[in-house]
């Protein structure tokens, strides 16, 4: 079910904007003359790396200048206490630290982040990630994207990255569920 507060606080304004109501742009929306995602795309300038899938970016949209914090969809990076923690989020700062990309939106977690592809030029961030070997696929997000899957299995089978580490690499989702025990 779609729901108002489901969508980001920018296309809500901008909605509110408009002269359509409430109840109309969400007919719209389920009625898939618009997506979402296309609704809520947008430049920005990344202004932090939080870890190796979270950044900040700077969204200026509306003549308003708020730091939106973005969660790469599709991609689970190692947690800093984890082997190649620090090295997935220096990877992702050097890639795109004070660059201006493009945020395509596919969801809001439950923690409130927007969750996107991160397109620099013509490069999908999220695929460089997992090419380079700073993340994992997430496949419980992202079952179906066979882009994701064909730049993991690529980076494990040319050891780049975590997956040059003799010891087997824990996934994030696992380190995470043994810290809370």
């Amino acid at each position: 079910m779609l729901a108002w507060g489901r969508l980001s606080a920018s296309f809500r304004d901008a909605c509110d904007n408009s002269r359509m109501t409430r109840p109309a742009i969400l007919c719209v929306l389920a009625a898939g003359l618009c997506s979402v995602s296309e609704a809520q795309t947008f430049s920005g300038k990344v202004v932090g790396v939080t870890d190796g899938d979270t950044v900040r970016v700077l969204d200026t949209r509306n003549g308003q200048k708020r730091p939106v914090k973005v969660r790469l969809h599709g991609i689970d990076a190692p947690e800093r206490a984890q082997p190649f923690g620090t090295r997935s989020q220096q990877f992702l700062s050097k890639l795109v630290f004070g660059k201006t990309v493009q945020v395509v939106t596919k969801d809001t977690d439950r923690y409130g982040r927007t969750v996107a592809v991160l397109k620099l030029g013509a490069k999908n961030v999220n695929v460089e990630s997992l090419r380079a070997g700073m993340s994992w696929w997430y496949r419980r997000y992202a079952q179906n994207d066979q882009t994701l899957v064909k730049a993991e299995a690529d980076a494990r089978r040319a050891r780049r990255g975590l997956w040059s580490d003799t010891k087997p690499p824990v996934a994030p989702w696992e380190f995470r569920r043994s810290q809370r025990q």
